[in-house]
């Protein structure tokens, strides 16, 4: 049997409780670490789990940042320089990575205070996160502010990517699961993955 919840219902809850259940409401998400670096040097990461494939051909992919008051640095980094990478999350990286959702003070790098390590590669400025094994590199393209809720769509094209060749199939597919990438769910839940099957192209017979 279902519970059901009004949205009036739902308003009336207390706020922790409420953004629990809505941010759990819509399912599990990709789980990645976005790094970046401002015009000073200082490095910059950040758990996003809201990152979402927009186009193909040209190669977009999207996320979205809250309001700049909560969450201003990642941001501020990419339209400084242009760039920034994905890093995915696996079980070995979970801690460290919870952590860079803590709010340290301007300057600080969540690299040092979390662990990770930060991986340059000839040629761009952003840092990757080594612990990762898939990583890609996106170039700044747009910002669509959102202004419902005074969050932003940041748009990136993609540049390069960094993956083991063991699981990448004949068609191009990442079996991510071979790397035990996590997935999320809500701010603080973390889940393992399993592939299940892999089903051809959808066709009305």
């Amino acid at each position: 049997m279902k519970s059901t919840y009004s949205i009036a219902e739902i308003q009336s809850w207390d706020r922790f409780t409420r953004a629990n259940f809505i941010n759990t409401l819509s399912g599990f998400k990709s789980l990645s670490l976005i790094g970046t670096v401002n015009g000073k040097g200082i490095s910059n990461l950040a758990i996003f789990s809201n990152i979402v494939h927009l186009g193909a051909d040209p190669a977009l992919i999207g996320f979205i940042n809250r309001p700049l008051e909560a969450a201003p640095h990642t941001l501020q980094n990419i339209q400084e320089t242009g760039f920034y990478t994905v890093n995915l999350v696996t079980e070995s990286m979970c801690n460290q990575a919870h952590l860079t959702s803590a709010k340290y003070p301007e300057g600080v790098s969540e690299f040092e205070m979390t662990g990770l390590t930060e991986e340059y590669r000839e040629g761009w400025k952003a840092p990757f996160v080594e612990e990762s094994p898939v990583q890609y590199l996106l170039k700044f393209e747009q910002v669509i502010p959102i202004e419902l809720n005074g969050t932003f769509l940041v748009i990136g094209s993609l540049q390069a990517a960094f993956v083991p060749a063991e699981i990448q199939e004949e068609d191009g597919f990442l079996d991510l699961a071979k790397v035990e990438i996590l997935t999320s769910l809500g701010t603080s839940g973390y889940y393992k993955t399993e592939k299940i099957s892999k089903l051809p192209y959808a066709k009305v017979k």
